[in-house]
């Protein structure tokens, strides 16, 4: 398959197929991978997405055959990740006269990543349209499938939907579309969806509400299969992947407070974790007794510990608590530490330590971008003086939210 093979009317595909063993995400990509990037040459010819870095060169010059440049109206970034828009900067070159299409998010991560800070653009809101002569799209965004600035394009005369990293699959293709595959593709469809897109799970219930509406004739995502058969049956594959475990789910919150900060941040987690449904045991450790909240933590699928700063190191009985607790075995649990400070902030490290020194899985930072290249998710949850500021707030539920995903799932 070469760039130029049509897939309806006046819409064509110009990826990149990589046959190689592709190194992605921490992973290896035994069936290589595609990079889908599509030319709608209408009245006001229009590329949707581009491909990776690495082939850029390659990218621009296989549309440059296609269709001048200088013609380009638009480019649609759905999504930043260079594995996207790699081929932007090659394309943008060429393409002198091109819009840059996408959403508020997206403007600033373009311009750092490309130098494009003297290019247009437009910036797009969920449930915008765009005329480009003769055909017309539509605009949804879908933050954090996989990462905040995600957008998904309709072509609402052709029933085309271009979602970008959704429903795609990790395949070198031969064949575009998956009837003509040769082999069922549900296996690598549900492998992709496990590597990618299910650690944010939470957010696929906004791609199912943004897709309830539409017509869909046809699925053409960035990797791999084109879809244009069966198309509820994928969709209601990340529907049913992405539900909740209808298992009771309990969480113990454990703090020490000098001047209620802390105690008002257990209280916001405590409130995301009930609007979960999940149970939530709370214990102030210096007016509990210990062997109560040692067995609800015993009890618990997930813990978390937090302590207010004094004199660069924990309050009240925290610590004999924490001592306890690293001679149990809380072997499957998960675990963070979260607490409010003023000058320093240091109990909260200390009360990650001991939970390091425990067999739970604790949350961090490092493990949550590792695993998800989510960056709005921080471990130990840290917030100075008091949790009243929505910034601050809202940083508090991200790290709830996120445990609670880990708890719901059904995978």
């Amino acid at each position: 398959m070469k760039p130029g093979f049509k897939l309806a009317k006046d819409i064509y595909w110009v990826g990149k197929i990589d046959n190689r063993e592709v190194p992605f995400h921490r992973l290896l990509l035994s069936k290589g991978t595609t990079y889908n990037a599509y030319l709608l040459k209408t009245g006001k010819p229009t590329i949707v997405d581009t491909v990776d870095m690495a082939f850029g060169r390659e990218f621009a010059e296989a549309v440059t055959e296609l269709i001048d440049p200088l013609d380009i109206q638009y480019i649609i970034v759905n999504h930043t990740e260079p594995d996207h828009s790699g081929g932007l900067a090659a394309l943008a070159s060429k393409a002198t006269n091109a819009t840059i299409v996408c959403t508020e998010i997206a403007v600033p991560e373009i311009q750092q990543m490309y130098k494009l800070q003297h290019r247009n653009f437009l910036v797009i809101k969920d449930g915008d349209q765009l005329d480009i002569g003769g055909k017309t799209l539509l605009f949804k965004e879908t933050p954090y499938l996989h990462t905040e600035e995600t957008m998904i394009t309709y072509c609402i005369e052709d029933k085309i939907l271009f979602p970008c990293d959704i429903f795609s699959t990790h395949v070198a293709v031969e064949h575009l579309f998956a009837d003509e595959a040769g082999f069922d593709i549900t296996e690598d469809f549900i492998g992709y969806y496990q590597a990618i897109i299910h650690p944010h799970r939470r957010y696929v219930r906004t791609l199912i509400e943004a897709v309830a509406d539409l017509d869909i004739e046809m699925i053409a995502p960035s990797h791999g299969f084109a879809i244009r058969h069966d198309i509820a049956k994928f969709i209601d594959l990340y529907a049913s992947m992405s539900t909740e475990t209808n298992e009771d789910k309990k969480v113990a919150i454990v703090y020490a407070t000098l001047k209620n900060n802390t105690k008002k941040m257990a209280n916001i987690l405590k409130d995301c974790f009930l609007e979960n449904q999940i149970k939530v045991e709370l214990w102030d450790v210096d007016k509990a007794d210990e062997t109560e909240i040692l067995n609800s933590i015993a009890s618990a699928d997930a813990v978390f510990v937090g302590s207010s700063t004094k004199y660069a190191d924990m309050t009240g009985k925290l610590e004999d608590l924490l001592q306890q607790m690293q001679k149990m075995n809380l072997e499957g649990k998960l675990a963070a530490a979260f607490g409010s400070y003023g000058w320093s902030g240091e109990a909260i490290e200390v009360v990650q330590d001991y939970l390091n020194g425990t067999n739970m899985k604790v949350q961090s930072t490092s493990d949550v971008i590792k695993s998800t290249g989510m960056t709005h998710v921080e471990f130990p949850v840290r917030i100075r003086f008091s949790p009243t500021e929505d910034e601050k707030v809202k940083k508090i539920k991200n790290a709830a939210e996120f445990v609670s995903d880990l708890l719901l799932s059904v995978i």
